[in-house]
């Protein structure tokens, strides 16, 4: 019986970043690499074999739902990893805290994960499959001026620790 095709979903693909390397190195792996950028964002630095590019703003529910229904319908419901690299950065010093400037970074960095492990969680337990959330030493090691970003990592530092436990059971 034929070995079933691996996908793996990264968020956060511009270029130049962490996201695009990542699925770049698992299409050279054999996997299939499903990228994803913001729908103002270029996309041809993604256009090789092996990997399929979406448009994701994992701010807005309506875009994760609408990746959903394409990631069921390329990977017929399985989902191998996915990889939460979806961030930006926001630095100022702890009192200067341009708090709609943070509530905005939260949510792309804290609440974005936390969306899409709500919608993709079926298809990874299908699947035993792995979330990756991509965090910062700030979220364990505070650094001057980056008060918010490292409270931001720091948070989804611990929820990814707690997501580890409650899904070890589906192993």
């Amino acid at each position: 019986m034929p070995q079933r095709r691996k996908f793996a979903l990264v968020t956060g693909c511009g270029h130049g970043g962490i996201g695009e390397a990542l699925v770049k190195e698992y299409a050279l792996r054999g996997l299939h690499a499903i990228a994803t950028v913001l729908p103002s964002e270029q996309r041809n630095h993604l256009d090789q074999p092996g990997i399929t590019c979406y448009s994701l703003d994992v701010t807005q529910e309506e875009s994760i739902l609408e990746l959903q229904r394409n990631v069921i319908d390329l990977t017929d419901g399985f989902l191998d990893i996915l990889v939460n690299n979806a961030g930006i950065a926001y630095t100022m010093t702890a009192i200067d805290t341009d708090v709609a400037e943070a509530q905005y970074m939260f949510d792309v960095n804290v609440f974005g994960p936390m969306r899409m492990v709500h919608h993709f969680h079926h298809m990874l337990i299908e699947s035993s499959g792995t979330v990756v959330n991509i965090g910062s030493i700030g979220g364990i090691v505070p650094y001057v001026y980056g008060a918010a970003y490292n409270a931001a990592k720091a948070a989804l530092h611990h929820w990814s620790n707690t997501l580890r436990v409650e899904m070890a059971p589906f192993e």
